[in-house]
């Protein structure tokens, strides 16, 4: 099936292929179209449940996906909203992530229906991991994501007897003591931009924003940027993207966006950033613009980060999508439906499963014992990783063929063998 068959697809055409973007040289390799891709297909997940907190009536979902090795993977969030549906999406998608890096794990998602700013947060978290025990202490791995950071989750892991967020993996460990001694070590080491495990999956973002450009012959110094949501994912990104010398046009936070032609001071800007995320306004410089929330998404720039929340581009706003590639740093940024538009106007969406993934296949690199305490290390690894599968989804890539998704998804190898986990 090409995407012009899709039966969600629609006509849109006013704007080149980014193929057709590339040096003469590039182009020649595309004049044999590669074998379109099967349009990826769902199964069902392993296991949904549903959970109500009588104390506030927030309710919270676990869905596990898939299971390797009796394992899955997965972060919990925590937003007014979250609905099942919505973890489920996240948690197929954290399958995806887990087979494309070749982790020894399943994926699964966990969600909670609740503001996080609600002084009863912390609790409501608390309740969930606790009614989620049986999970946890055996078969569900999870961390941080939208709404939940590291620090706070592995609170109320310590508050509920437990060693981590990684308790499953740890307990499985030959040394659990010494295995804990190496994720703490791992997550706290000092990087250039900030504690190691707060900025990797930012810096994966960057790298396949990077790779991107590189693929496609852009000078860095020239490509331009625009990063929807500055909290940890996209604020690592946005940091990582300037220190290799792209300009940053536009970032936006829950209060707005903030724009400047010339380019942004982001280390500057995420240093005014409160615990949500929010960028002081009073410390922003008078001659950066300030327009609303959404007009980052049609800000005419090379490279589109949404980072903020799911369903983020959809198809009532995806039209207005100025860039020539997205790079999905939040999980399922891009409605399926808006990533058939932009795919039509030659717009390269890469998917969430690769592009967000670094900061999971770290958290098990550091868990197996790939790598530890030196960012450097993490850095060459990751970096390398992402270079060369961003790289091989672009370089032969046509418009015509559908989405990145659906080459990356055919691409990752579902059917993997369960093999016993060995955590040194």
């Amino acid at each position: 099936m090409t995407i012009a068959d899709h039966p969600l697809h629609r006509l849109s055409t006013d704007r080149p292929s980014v193929p057709a973007l590339l040096s003469a040289p590039a182009r020649e390799a595309h004049t044999t179209p590669a074998p379109t891709p099967a349009v990826p297909s769902r199964h069902e997940p392993v296991m949904r449940i549903e959970w109500t907190d009588y104390d506030t009536e927030a309710r919270g979902y676990l869905v596990v996906d898939t299971l390797v090795s009796g394992m899955a993977t997965g972060g919990t969030r925590m937003r007014k909203g979250c609905t099942m549906s919505e973890v489920e999406d996240l948690a197929r998608g954290m399958s995806a992530k887990t087979a494309t890096f070749g982790l020894p794990i399943g994926g699964a998602k966990g969600g909670i229906d609740f503001d996080p700013k609600d002084p009863r947060a912390v609790d409501v978290l608390t309740r969930f991991c606790d009614a989620m025990r049986p999970f946890l202490d055996r078969h569900w791995v999870t961390a941080e994501d939208l709404g939940v950071p590291q620090h706070l989750i592995d609170e109320v892991f310590a508050r509920l007897g437990m060693r981590q967020s990684y308790h499953a993996a740890i307990e499985r460990s030959t040394d659990p003591a010494a295995t804990t001694e190496r994720v703490m070590a791992g997550l706290n080491a000092h990087a250039r931009g900030g504690p190691l495990g707060d900025v990797i999956g930012g810096y994966g973002v960057a790298q396949a924003c990077l790779a991107a450009a590189a693929t496609w012959g852009w000078r860095t110094a020239d490509t331009t940027v625009a990063v929807q949501g500055i909290g940890t994912m996209g604020g690592g990104a946005a940091w990582y993207l300037h220190d290799a010398g792209m300009t940053i046009v536009a970032v936006a936070d829950a209060e707005g966006t903030l724009y400047d032609p010339n380019g942004l001071d982001i280390p500057a800007l995420l240093g005014t950033r409160n615990a949500y995320g929010e960028i002081d306004r009073t410390r922003v410089p008078a001659h950066v613009q300030q327009l609303p929330r959404d007009a980052v998404l049609s800000t005419a720039v090379d490279i589109l980060v949404p980072a903020a929340v799911s369903y983020a581009l959809r198809g009532d706003n995806c039209a207005h999508v100025d860039a020539r590639v997205v790079v999905e740093a939040a999980n399922a940024a891009t409605t399926p439906d808006a990533e058939l538009d932009l795919t039509a106007r030659g717009i390269a969406v890469i998917p969430d499963f690769v592009a967000n993934a670094g900061a999971v296949a770290w958290a098990w690199w550091l868990l197996l014992g790939y790598v530890g305490d030196d960012p450097d290390d993490s850095f060459d690894r990751l970096r390398s990783e992402m270079t060369d599968k961003v790289g091989g989804l672009l370089a032969t890539w046509e418009p015509a063929q559908g989405p990145l998704r659906w080459a990356a998804d055919a691409s990752t190898g579902r059917g993997r063998v369960a093999t016993p986990i060995h955590i040194p």
